[in-house]
């Protein structure tokens, strides 16, 4: 098991949106988190990448319980978080977006230029927009950029926020086609997305949440045969 949450509550200040929170990630999965708006996913991903302490429960990676560690010791563990909404610094370039990436491992000049050679097989389109600034690009390419500084860290494990939000069908899919390519090099992910049927179709397992809580469970297979699923947060 490469992370494990346990009995997990958490929320804002006094308020709770998380409660009783239990689920597991193995090497090489993808595992998809399912519900409405409010029903706490994001918040889920904050309180594991460290954004948020949690009021109780365990969260265990590697073996180590995080729960209430610091975010920039959680990345260097090995946990990065690609936020909703991409949040890159649209002033700087998109290189100067990727160091920022690794700035918690203090990389040496050669590394950093290694695993940027490495992230443009991924994302071809930011080898060609380098010097540019991050802002000019499109929403798509933004979305590819908050995904590659996301891996600049080296995660073992990799935290996904909406990350077709906004985009275009076409997009969408190449997003889609990235995560499938990102679990090919061994990275797992925990990944949070608006369009579940396909997410569930690339997905290995997925979680559906209510109102702070984890209400179903199963392979991404049973969930999309699942007739109150599909009709509850499907919209099929």
């Amino acid at each position: 098991m490469m992370l494990g949450v346990h009995d997990l509550s958490a929320g804002y200040g006094r308020v709770e949106v998380l409660r009783g929170i239990n689920l597991e990630i193995n090497e090489r999965e993808v595992v998809c988190l399912v519900g409405a708006n409010g029903a706490g996913k994001s918040t889920l991903l904050k309180t594991i990448s460290g954004l948020i302490t949690p009021h109780t429960g365990t969260v265990t990676f590697l073996g180590e319980n995080i729960a209430g560690a610091k975010a920039n010791r959680i990345v260097r563990l090995g946990i990065s978080h690609v936020p909703e909404g991409r949040q890159i610094f649209a002033t700087l370039t998109v290189q100067q977006n990727l160091i920022l990436g690794a700035y918690v491992h203090n990389m040496k000049k050669e590394r950093l230029e290694e695993l940027q050679a490495s992230l443009f097989d991924l994302f071809p389109i930011l080898k060609q927009r380098l010097y540019s600034k991050a802002g000019t690009l499109s929403g798509g390419e933004q979305q590819m950029l908050a995904m590659a500084r996301g891996l600049m860290s080296e995660p073992k494990l990799l935290l996904l926020d909406e990350p077709s939000l906004g985009l275009a069908p076409l997009m969408v899919n190449s997003i889609l086609g990235i995560i499938q390519d990102v679990r090919a090099r061994g990275i797992p992910l925990l990944l949070v997305e608006q369009n579940v049927t396909a997410a569930l179709k690339i997905a290995d397992r997925a979680y559906v949440m209510e109102t702070g809580r984890i209400v179903s469970q199963g392979t991404a297979i049973e969930m999309l045969g699942d007739d109150e699923v599909r009709r509850r947060y499907l919209g099929l």
